[in-house]
């Protein structure tokens, strides 16, 4: 992961709000927080967005369309990420395993394919929801 210190004034004041969200973020919701910091169009944090997820502190769920910052402090070379989202309150938990992303590299990698990066999304209901709810 890179260091904070190199970030940009727009993609420190990004993950400033990432980081304080308790759940995903659009980029849409991220401009209409940052506006009275003087972000004014989508092209401003797109950029940022694409600078943190290019430096290792934010991710993006696909099945959302929406945003994270980075919980886990690890090493994004393994390519493999895969995260819980709680269909109730929003929650989202990282995680990363090494040996696991060998194993499905090799699995994909049977076949011929040429994988980049993995992400796996798991929906469901987290721990606290479920407990709330029995």
């Amino acid at each position: 992961m890179a260091a904070r210190d190199r970030l940009t004034k727009n993609q420190l004041r990004v993950l400033e709000k990432l980081e304080a969200s308790s759940g995903p973020l659009s980029a849409y919701m991220l401009l209409d927080q940052l506006r009275d910091q003087g972000f004014r169009a989508p092209l401003q944090v797109y950029r940022a967005l694409d600078g943190l997820m290019n430096a290792g502190f934010v991710h993006r769920l696909e099945s959302m369309n929406a945003f994270v910052a980075c919980s886990e402090p690890h090493d994004h070379s393994h390519r493999m990420i895969a995260f819980a989202i709680c269909d109730k309150c929003g929650q989202v938990s990282e995680f990363s395993d090494e040996v696991i992303g060998e194993q499905l590299d090799a699995w994909v990698g049977s076949t011929g394919f040429a994988a980049k990066r993995a992400v796996i999304e798991f929906r469901g209901t987290c721990a606290k929801c479920a407990a709330l709810a029995a």
